[in-house]
């Protein structure tokens, strides 16, 4: 469990670097836009290659099915919760922070991240390890998520000392919820495919809902290009893994 922790921290501790960077850099919002794009590809990858395929070796096409929809239908009922609570615009750089609240943002972090953090810590229950390309992927899409959601922050007027806390509170409960994925995946015997499927189908609809939609408006027609290139550094590590 302590080492399904570890994993979950590692994937995270990237949205406390994206924050750095942001505070040392300042990068563009056109930039970040193309690194999310980049992120969001090696995540599609990794849902593709690590998550789907291997649920569906199993042949158990109606578990698949039946986790993707309900992977979908959770994230989107929880989005839609957390919007109401002040976190529409959690990873908006353009300071529209200003019109939600701290707990909405934290609360719409979460439910980002919980799926990934999660199945990292089940993989190793179901799987012996954890998945190179997977843990790389959630890794990557963290960093701009972090760097687009920080520099709204700042345009929105939010002190550094408050932001990095959402940040590190985030980490550290996405180590929580390895652990747990760790913990409820050995405790229920389940062999994982069902938990990868709904984690598919909750990540896919993030994707399409805020961090594709986010990085085409911020980084222009080019956005293609790196998502493209992102699923294909993925693809590649999948294959050495």
């Amino acid at each position: 469990m302590l080492e399904a922790a570890a994993w979950g921290l590692i994937a995270a501790s990237s949205l406390v670097i994206g924050s750095w960077l942001t505070f040392w850099l300042k990068p563009s919002r056109k930039l970040i836009g193309l690194i999310m794009a980049f992120g969001a590809g090696t995540l599609i990858s990794a849902i593709a290659y690590d998550l789907v395929e291997d649920a569906a070796d199993s042949g158990r096409a109606l578990a698949l099915t039946a986790g993707l929809a309900l992977g979908a239908i959770t994230f989107f009922i929880g989005d839609w919760w957390v919007d109401r609570a002040g976190g529409e615009h959690r990873k908006r750089s353009g300071g529209e922070q200003a019109q939600g609240n701290s707990f909405g943002i934290f609360i719409g972090t979460l439910l980002d991240g919980i799926p990934e953090s999660f199945i990292l810590g089940a993989s190793l229950v179901a799987s012996s390890g954890v998945s190179a390309a997977f843990l790389v992927a959630v890794f990557v899409s963290n960093l701009p998520e972090a760097m687009g959601a920080t520099t709204g922050m700042i345009t929105a007027g939010w002190p550094k000392p408050r932001i990095l806390s959402i940040w590190l509170a985030v980490a550290g409960v996405s180590a929580v919820a390895a652990a747990i994925g760790y913990a409820f995946t050995a405790a229920m015997s389940l062999d994982g495919v069902l938990a990868q499927a709904f984690a598919a189908g909750a990540l896919l609809t993030m994707l399409a809902d805020s961090m594709i939609p986010e990085a085409f408006e911020n980084g222009g027609k080019a956005v293609g290009l790196l998502t493209v290139l992102g699923f294909a550094v993925a693809f590649a590590l999948s294959q050495l893994a």
